[in-house]
């Protein structure tokens, strides 16, 4: 029998100190992939990139019920300004380590070596699906494209992110 498709509230979060939603190319590719797979768009925003602030809207967006998954675009890479993977580390309930090794292995075949710089990463925080990608228009479509739709998508077989939520959030499930 197959699954249902389950629509989840998604934040999007952009760190930049220069972009605005009408320059946001990644943070709007987000919005248009995620709307166009069916889930809702429950917040966004762009922060500068500051540990502190980042931290406090991410803790906000993590404590927020309507919010099931945040992704965030920006401040994964090397250089000092780069601090959203430090801003989301005191918030992490358990990493998901294989979301960044497999984004650097698909960026890999696009961008060669150029890949052991980047930072992506996700975790669970709470009861929150949190995902962080760079802020280049072509890594966001990549983690995008190849990885969030098909595990956000709760038909994506064997296994994907949706189905896990109610297990997460402890919900019954109709199993005895």
């Amino acid at each position: 029998m197959e699954r249902a498709f389950i629509p989840i509230n998604i934040a999007v979060l952009t760190v930049s100190d220069t972009r605005t939603v009408e320059t946001d190319t990644s943070g709007g590719y987000i919005v248009e992939k995620m709307t166009a797979a069916g889930h809702r768009i429950a917040a966004r925003a762009i922060v500068i990139d500051s540990e502190l602030l980042l931290r406090a809207q991410l803790a906000a967006w993590i404590a927020d019920p309507g919010v099931d998954v945040i992704i965030a675009t920006g401040g994964t890479g090397v250089t000092p300004r780069d601090v959203t993977p430090e801003a989301l580390a005191p918030l992490v309930t358990k990493p998901i380590v294989g979301f960044g090794e497999l984004f650097r292995q698909l960026s890999y075949d696009d961008i060669g070596a150029a890949t052991i710089q980047s930072r992506a990463e996700a975790a669970l925080c709470g009861q929150t699906y949190v995902f962080l990608l760079p802020g280049s228009t072509g890594g966001v479509k990549l983690g995008v494209d190849k990885i969030l739709v098909p595990q956000l998508d709760h038909r994506t077989k064997p296994c994907n992110f949706v189905m896990l939520l109610p297990r997460i959030r402890n919900e019954p499930t109709g199993r005895a």
